[in-house]
């Protein structure tokens, strides 16, 4: 590759540390977010198994001998290891008969079944989560305000500059597919309902070999976008495909097909946050659903930018999902994870960002800067009610994430306002 055409990834600085420390590091995540472009960049030498050149003769190779795939100039990039699963352990041990840091980088884009076949790794091989790019890594988030001094309570007010609101359905529209930011806006689309056809008809069934009903995947599928950034349960998503198609899907098998999904790494789940295990406080523990792009829900609700305009209840659910998506490529880098708060008491907080000490923020999530006031309220009464319980610990940090705000500040009433389109790691 030619080095001086990358375009550098949040991921790059752990994939530096991850090579330092471990024998190799797997790079996981949805296919087209850019995984071997980035492996590439870091490896020295390569192979590639779904290069379909001379009959896939890569992948005949890993499976007569797959000593041959591992030799070659360290860190050595192995590209879609899970076309021969067995690669797993052979990596393992290699990296235990060099005992050496920065051997090998795998790439995957889908996680097979383990059945017993592959050891789990650990301490030899260690994963990565890669996703599609954050606004800041496209360019289009300016960079004044960085999310790991938000969490720790530091901020210098500021200008960002005046956001369009058909800027903000572009990039929902568009996600962050790097194959998709150079495209014009009005083909950018086209990416994500090709890559929904190349999933149902091609990668479902190269996980296994076994044949699925695809139609019924479509409508699971579809029945999740509608329910993108809500809690709903499997007996929710059946009823809704039951309405919507008249056809009926048995649990097991939604819950078979989800889990089908979450392997090929289409889907990215928020899950549910508890401050403290011995406070009296009971939380829901249903996970927020969330594809691991926004521009996957709107390509099955064939979402365009105008209908998206003249719809600001579904602009501002497929916003947040949108925010959960960068705010889990930021809280990454700095090893904090993201999560939803919501308990019996009816309190909620659209995202929870969570430090390695414990500290944890609340944020809501809005679309217009005239929602900020509500929301802000809304946050100090959920920190001051979890406040006054028994063993609880409240959030260190209340924040409001905002589309269309021109300016980063804290509040009198100490609630930050950030733009989503001014953050950073």
């Amino acid at each position: 590759m030619n080095r001086e055409h990358y375009k550098k990834r949040i991921i790059d600085s752990k994939v530096e540390e991850y090579l330092d420390t471990f024998g190799a590091v797997c790079i996981e995540g949805p296919k087209w977010c850019g995984k071997t472009w980035t492996s590439t960049f870091h490896c020295r030498s390569s192979i590639y198994l779904s290069d379909p050149a001379n009959n896939f003769q890569n992948r005949r190779l890993a499976e007569l001998a797959p000593q041959a795939i591992l030799e070659g100039e360290v860190p050595r990039l192995i590209d879609e290891w899970q076309e021969y699963p067995p690669l797993w352990d052979a990596v393992r041990h290699q990296v235990d008969k060099r005992g050496e840091v920065g051997q090998y980088i795998l790439t995957g884009s889908s996680t097979p079944k383990h059945k017993g076949i592959m050891h789990s790794g650990a301490g030899r091989i260690a994963r990565l989560r890669m996703r599609p790019m954050s606004l800041y890594e496209s360019g289009e988030s300016c960079g004044c305000v960085s999310l790991q001094d938000i969490c720790r309570g530091k901020l210098t007010p500021q200008l960002t500059g005046e956001v369009a609101l058909h800027h903000i359905v572009q990039f929902i529209v568009r996600g962050g597919w790097p194959g998709a930011v150079l495209r014009k806006p009005n083909r950018a689309g086209l990416l994500s309902a090709e890559y929904l056809r190349a999933i149902l008809e091609d990668d479902v069934y190269r996980m296994d070999g076994i044949q699925r009903n695809s139609h019924k995947m479509l409508q699971l599928l579809r029945s999740l976008a509608r329910n993108v950034a809500t809690t709903a349960g499997i007996s929710k998503l059946r009823a809704d495909i039951r309405t919507d198609s008249g056809e009926d899907i048995d649990d097991k098998t939604i819950a078979a097909y989800l889990d089908i999904f979450q392997r090929l790494y289409l889907l990215e789940n928020q899950p549910a946050f508890s401050s403290n295990i011995r406070s009296s406080v009971r939380v829901k523990q249903a996970e927020k659903r969330h594809f691991t792009d926004p521009s996957l829900a709107c390509s099955l609700l064939k979402a365009t930018p105008e209908m998206l305009i003249n719809d600001l209840n579904t602009l501002g659910i497929l916003f947040e999902s949108l925010c959960i998506r960068d705010l889990q490529i930021y809280a990454d880098s700095f090893n904090a994870r993201v999560y939803h708060y919501q308990d019996y008491k009816e309190r909620e907080a659209d995202a929870v960002i969570e430090l390695p000490d414990g500290t944890w923020c609340a944020f809501e999530i809005k679309l217009g800067a005239r929602q900020i006031d509500a929301a802000a309220a809304g946050l100090i009464k959920l920190r001051n009610s979890i406040a006054a319980e028994p063993g609880s610990k409240p959030p260190a940090v209340l924040a409001v994430i905002c589309a269309l705000s021109n300016a980063a500040y804290q509040r009198e009433d100490g609630v930050y306002v950030l733009p989503l389109t001014a953050l950073k790691p």
